[in-house]
């Protein structure tokens, strides 16, 4: 096997744990909270049922680690990719933090703060991940959609549930 091919592999499996490793830090705190806490909580008519977060979670996920690997297979040298590639670790770790705060501490407001800072941390990923990588930035965009639904639920949840 070429020696570029075995390090393509070993950087979109790299791509892949690193996603993998923030997804489940925020898993933890989500799951148990879904049947018990979150089911409590008054949602407005149009919250997606509880079947699609996962769904749409595991696809944003795949998206984000493929996304990774596209900018760093261009590699690591330069500082555009260090700092896109150390911008990305920022929103992924916002994103682990929104579901320790929302689900874990059961704090909506914490939460309506978490999801702004997150979306805007989206959005520098797609700039910076965009200059290196057309499709690393576009592979983000679905990203940035689902996050602004999901920030006018957290806020509409914290209205709903005084």
């Amino acid at each position: 096997m070429e020696s570029s091919t075995k390090n393509d592999i070993l950087k979109l499996a790299g791509s892949f744990l690193i996603v993998i490793i923030f997804a489940a830090i925020g898993s933890l705190a989500t799951f148990s909270q879904i049947p018990t806490w979150y089911a409590t909580l008054v949602r407005p008519d149009w919250a997606p049922p509880s079947w699609v977060f996962p769904v749409v979670w595991t696809t944003l996920y795949i998206l984000m680690a493929l996304a990774l690997f596209l900018v760093w297979r261009k590699g690591l040298e330069t500082k555009p990719a260090k700092v896109a590639v150390a911008v990305f670790l920022v929103q992924l770790a916002i994103n682990a933090l929104w579901s320790v705060v929302f689900f874990g501490l059961h704090s909506l407001g914490g939460g309506v703060v978490l999801v702004v800072m997150l979306w805007i941390a989206i959005l520098a990923n797609i700039i910076v991940f965009y200059r290196i990588s057309k499709w690393a930035g576009i592979l983000l965009v679905p990203y940035i959609i689902w996050v602004t639904i999901a920030s006018y639920l957290n806020y509409t949840v914290y209205l709903l549930n005084p």
